[in-house]
């Protein structure tokens, strides 16, 4: 995990060097301090008992000790800087890795993830990974060489007294791994509670106006609760755990500090040790328990990152399952035929949702689809532009198998309209121009009048310069239905596939949609997934699927003479009709 994250570092270890030469000049200051204390000390004595004038000398080296500090502190704002700089950029890198592996994942790559599980990662543990580059680059520097060097020069006044360290080192390392081995869990599991209770957040927004439709806000307010209730619970386990070390620390250091003041002052009455000594000694272990929790601190750290760098590890290690060939196929002149041969498909292994799927559609064919909800219509189209790769069997486009086509140049020459109508913060002519970015007003205009769409453009209040509220919650279902289908036919697509893309659509208006079709579309291979049979009954072939199979194919007439389950949908919808 270490080695994957860190080429994310790649031209920013000039960075992290200079932040451990600025940890280390500081830390040289710090520990230069109280020995030039104790030979002050030492200098002041001997000078009083002469008589001499100390003074001076107390002013020259208080200046020294004043210079020493303030380098050190330069020392320390150099490394403030650069470490927040480094940690900065690295989470900027790791960040746009995950979005550009995010952006290229299939359909069936997303499913496995949800959107807040990616949300959480792509913010809370990438941050938390910054922050831990930022105490890597600032303590583990520092920490460490403050360690060696004072319990070298604590051993080096007072060898004896020093051991106390060599038997506190070992009771302090078994509390900190017992800490490492019981939080690691303790942070995963935080980290999926942070999933869960953005999961409701984004599930409480999106749907909002459904929740105030049933008038359940007090049910989402107890579900928001429950689920910041079990964050808070996880949390306050996993802080109370890291709390636990810090008075333990404290009891441990206030009792070495007693045993040496104890200790030095039965060796100063014996001679051994001069007063100034001790008080340097006390400094000095002081500092390496000290900087042993500071250890302490930044190993808790390093196992809530450890969770969060799986987590953000698991993002970029998906193996994306559909790419590109290696010499990919791009059409040159497209003209949009398409064939399925002997296609199985199911979204996991050994769960066929399609079954030995076989048609072809000349180009310029109009193709209906249709069957009863969940017979697989929608997963069918989806194979075309190879949103999903089929289990078994081709589905060719001109003649070519899709996942032998560049999937850009396969998408290119193919207009979707999916049956979720999604639409984008902007304006209209914004969300238009989706489907071509360099087209001119006067295409817009064309498109979206073969859409039926222009007409409620214009009673906009800036027409095609009105802003859309997030997903296009100004317009209503059938005003969005028209735009998705507009945004599509500017694309002047080969293929073009509606997913019960007129569903929102009254009758009338839909009938001149297909109008359109068929008067200006004439080149393209429009595929029609539609429940009602009106959408449809002009097609020059209709797919009648059940439970994933073609139970029957043929144009309107040929059905309602050869496909009960045909027949049986359309007396259904003439008896609506009738009554």
């Amino acid at each position: 995990m270490l080695k994957k994250l860190a080429k994310y570092l790649h031209g920013l270890w000039g960075l992290c060097f200079l932040s451990g030469l600025g940890m280390i000049i500081e830390a040289i200051c710090e520990l230069a301090l109280p020995s030039i204390a104790n030979m002050v000390y030492k200098n002041v004595s001997a000078a009083q008992q002469s008589g001499e004038n100390i003074t001076f000398y107390v002013i020259k080296i208080g200046a020294a000790m004043f210079g020493l500090a303030v380098f050190g502190l330069a020392g320390g704002l150099m490394t403030m800087k650069v470490s927040s700089v480094a940690s900065q950029r690295f989470s900027y890198r790791l960040r746009k890795a995950m979005y550009e592996k995010i952006s290229a994942f299939s359909f069936k790559n997303i499913d496995t993830f949800s959107t807040s599980s990616l949300t959480t990662r792509l913010t809370n543990d990438v941050t938390m990974l910054q922050n831990t580059l930022i105490m890597t680059l600032r303590i583990l520097v520092r920490a460490p060489a403050l360690l060696v060097v004072s319990a070298f020069f604590a051993f080096s006044i007072n060898a004896r007294i020093s051991m106390i360290l060599v038997v506190m080192l070992p009771i302090i390392g078994v509390i900190v791994a017992l800490v490492l081995k019981f939080g690691f869990p303790m942070f995963r599991k935080m980290q999926k509670k942070i999933d869960n209770i953005n999961r409701v957040v984004q599930e409480n927004l999106i749907g909002i106006r459904v929740v105030k439709a049933f008038v359940r806000e007090e049910r989402e307010k107890e579900k928001f609760h429950s689920a910041s209730d079990e964050l808070a619970k996880q949390g306050s386990k996993a802080a109370g755990l890291v709390v636990t070390v810090m008075p333990i620390m404290m009891l441990l250091m206030n009792v070495v500090i007693i045993f040496i003041y104890y200790s030095g002052a039965k060796n100063a009455a014996a001679g051994k040790m001069d007063v100034g000594q001790i008080s340097v000694l006390a400094s000095y272990i002081v500092q390496v328990l000290v900087n042993i929790m500071m250890i302490s601190i930044f190993m808790l750290q390093l196992t809530r990152a450890k969770a969060c760098g799986e987590r953000v590890c698991e993002v970029l290690d998906t193996e994306i399952d559909i790419v590109n060939p290696e010499n990919p196929f791009v059409p040159d002149s497209p003209k949009g035929c398409v064939e399925f041969k002997n296609v199985n498909f199911g979204y996991y292994e050994g769960d066929n949702v399609l079954e030995n799927i076989s048609f072809k559609a000349d180009a310029g064919n109009i193709i209906g689809i249709i069957g009863s909800t969940g017979c697989g219509k929608t997963s069918l189209v989806n194979l075309i532009p190879r949103l999903y790769d089929v289990s078994s069997g081709e589905v060719l486009v001109d003649g070519v198998d899709v996942r032998n086509y560049d999937i850009s140049a396969l998408r290119e020459i193919i207009g979707v309209v999916l049956q979720k109508n999604v639409l984008f913060s902007g304006t209209i002519k914004d969300n238009i121009k989706w489907g071509s970015p360099d087209a001119t007003d006067e295409e817009i205009i064309k498109a979206c009048k073969a859409a039926e769409a222009h007409n409620f453009i214009m009673e906009q209040p800036d027409g095609y310069e009105t802003d859309l509220s997030q997903g296009g919650l100004n317009l209503s279902g059938g005003q969005k239905q028209r735009l998705c289908i507009a945004r599509a036919m500017i694309k002047s697509p080969k293929i073009l596939i509606l997913d019960d893309s007129t569903s929102a659509v009254d009758t009338a208006t839909e009938a001149k949609i297909r109008d359109s079709f068929y008067n200006e579309f004439k080149d393209t291979t429009v595929i029609i997934i539609a429940q009602r049979i009106s959408s449809v009954k002009d097609a020059d072939k209709i797919i009648v699927l059940d439970e994933g199979k073609v139970d029957e194919i043929g144009n309107h007439d040929e059905l309602m003479k050869n496909c009960e389950i045909y027949q049986e949908i359309y007396k259904t919808q003439q008896k609506g009709v009738l009554e």
